[in-house]
């Protein structure tokens, strides 16, 4: 099975692109939508051990928290 880590990167990156485009044309949902896939798809698993799983949990738990902040 041939290894994807690239292409999904190369996808995370376009996807990035989108969010900035999103952002400065003002489709702010869009924008989060995308960057949210970017986050999602840049992440290559089989790379991770325990101090990058540390890592994101932790930025995961900072996403989740700016986010309840936004809703408050």
């Amino acid at each position: 099975m041939p290894n994807r880590a690239r292409d999904w990167l190369n996808q995370a990156l376009r996807d990035l692109e989108q969010a900035e485009d999103s952002r400065r044309a003002g489709r702010h949902e869009w924008a989060c939508f995308a960057a949210q896939q970017a986050a999602e798809k840049g992440a290559p698993f089989e790379h991770y051990g325990p101090l990058q799983s540390e890592e994101a949990i932790r930025y995961a738990r900072e996403i989740f928290e700016f986010s309840r902040a936004q809703m408050a």
